[in-house]
């Protein structure tokens, strides 16, 4: 709905939109009580996909913007330059490679992320995970292994800088 606000002169101010309403097959709710559940709003230099609930889809998925993914998916999923975020209804049977991957809901398969895997307390894995940093919050599921990976830059600079003698004294 619309309405204007009058100023002390008479005239109206600017319209304002009130909060809207989604509807959808199970229930209808509004905009404002969807704001606290979202995980990442996308800056204004990025863009970002939703996947919604409803959806399911299989096969080889790549691009080039941040994925959301509400529904369902399987197969592979690529965006070795974006963030991959299965929400908290996500169910995810795939092979993931990314630069960060944040997961709300579940995910079966291994996940290999440039940057970050994180796997909130709603999160439930089974798979392998390779990244350079893994965060688990407390109650999130998670069966498989850990593979933290070294930038190999730091790695060689370390090398080249002359290490101290180690000596033990009694």
């Amino acid at each position: 709905m619309w309405w204007e606000k009058k100023t002390r002169a008479g005239k109206p101010q600017e319209a304002k939109l009130m909060p809207a309403t989604i509807v959808s097959s199970d229930t209808a709710t509004s905009v404002a009580e969807l704001a606290p559940r979202m995980v990442e709003m996308p800056t204004a230099n990025s863009s970002q996909t939703v996947m919604g609930r409803s959806m399911v889809l299989r096969g080889d998925l790549s691009g080039k913007e941040d994925l959301l993914i509400e529904g369902q998916f399987e197969g592979t999923l690529n965006l070795p330059e974006h963030c991959v975020t299965v929400g908290a209804n996500g169910e995810v049977k795939a092979e993931v490679h990314a630069r960060q991957v944040v997961i709300l809901g579940s995910v079966t398969g291994n996940i290999a992320a440039r940057e970050r895997i994180e796997i909130r307390k709603t999160g439930k894995v089974m798979g392998d995970l390779v990244a350079a940093a893994i965060a688990i919050e407390d109650g999130a599921f998670f069966k498989g292994s850990i593979d933290i990976v070294r930038d190999q830059v730091k790695e060689s600079a370390q090398s080249l800088t002359p290490q101290p003698a180690f000596r033990a004294e009694s």
